[in-house]
């Protein structure tokens, strides 16, 4: 597993997943369960997983692993994922199902129809892999069922998209690598693109990126739009466009906070505080271009945050958040460039109060 000095990675949900059906299927065909079991990534890292729960009767058998996301703040870190499988039919091939805290996708637009489990394209391969290899390996058809579940899954899942998506009912079992890098924005931007391919699907034509929970409510009061046309854009809003720039939806509006948002006035496209930081500077320009005097843009220059700003303009009736929100359309703009997409800024205070729109 790779690792920095201060940082442990991890190991996804279809990491896991994979472990568990292997060693399940090992006893499945006669053999004992594995422990620890070993399994290949699609890089050809070969981690090992210890098993926390062994099971079998007539027919079926069942292992668990405790997932270990490293020192990211996953939330499905600490959960077990559980593989059950079954013999099928003789035919039958590898059926995947969705037990207790696995959802159910319920709707278009993403990479498995609907009604099927929420087990993702590539944790799905590599179970089946195993699956098939363990099999042959005993001297059995690959017809098997395999099912996954993830106790308490699915109220870890209110936490997660996955309501907004239309995956109903429990997690996703995701990964593309196998590894939970620490803190990595891969996954997220991954959910804000499965976000917009759920609105294309269904017909939605107005989606609303929101960096935070206050800018939400806030765009919801003044746009009126429904819970799905909510994409939680977060700090992303560079990768949002990028992936609205190929995949595009008719009408998109961008909501977040002054502060937040002057970075992207800015120019910057991640918004996050480690990434990106409010420049007093370029925001008391942009007060001395409004007509604030040499007193308010040197006690601009000089504040601690973008809030203090905003405070100190509206004190002296400057519109600093509509400029904003301008600077920040012809930002996303340009990075949209010409894809045919009517694009509309939100800029709200603190208290979720409407400073500024473009």
């Amino acid at each position: 597993m790779s690792e920095t000095p201060s940082l442990r990675s991890g190991w996804t949900t279809g990491a896991c997943a994979t472990a568990a059906t292997k060693a399940a299927c090992r006893a499945l065909f006669g053999a004992a369960f594995p422990d620890p079991v070993t399994i290949t990534l699609p890089g050809g890292q070969r981690p090992q997983f210890a098993l926390s729960v062994t099971r079998q009767g007539e027919g079926w058998a069942r292992a668990g692993v405790i997932k270990d996301a490293g020192d990211d703040p996953d939330i499905t870190h600490g959960a077990t994922i559980i593989a059950t499988v079954r013999l099928g039919r003789p035919g039958s091939g590898i059926v995947f199902k969705a037990g207790d805290g696995v959802g159910t996708v319920t709707k278009p637009g993403l990479p498995l129809a609907p009604g099927e489990p929420a087990i993702n394209p590539v944790p799905r391969a590599m179970m089946t892999e195993v699956a098939e290899a363990e099999a042959a390996r005993h001297g059995h058809a690959a017809d098997l069922e395999i099912e996954i579940s993830v106790p308490g899954g699915k109220k870890l899942a209110a936490g997660t998209w996955n309501p907004r998506l239309g995956i109903l009912g429990g997690l996703s079992i995701l990964g593309t690598t196998g590894i939970v890098v620490p803190y990595s924005c891969s996954a997220w931007i991954h959910s804000i693109q499965r976000g917009i391919d759920v609105a294309r699907a269904t017909g939605l034509t107005h989606v609303v990126g929101c960096t935070g929970s206050t800018s939400e409510k806030a765009a919801r009061a003044v746009l009126g739009v429904p819970e799905e046309a909510i994409l939680d854009m977060g700090d992303f809003a560079g990768g949002m466009l990028k992936y609205l720039r190929t995949h595009p939806v008719r009408r998109v509006t961008i909501a977040g906070g002054f502060a937040k948002l002057a970075k992207l006035a800015a120019g910057h496209l991640d918004l996050h505080s480690k990434r990106s930081q409010i420049d007093a500077g370029w925001l008391a320009g942009q007060l001395a271009d409004l007509g604030g005097d040499a007193d308010l843009v040197a006690e601009a220059r000089a504040a601690n945050t973008g809030l203090a700003v905003l405070d100190m303009a509206q004190g002296a009736g400057l519109a600093i958040g509509e400029r904003v929100a301008g600077l920040a359309l012809a930002r996303a703009a340009k990075v949209l460039d010409g894809a045919p997409v009517a694009l509309q800024v939100l800029v709200f205070d603190r208290r979720g109060n409407l400073v500024g729109r473009a």
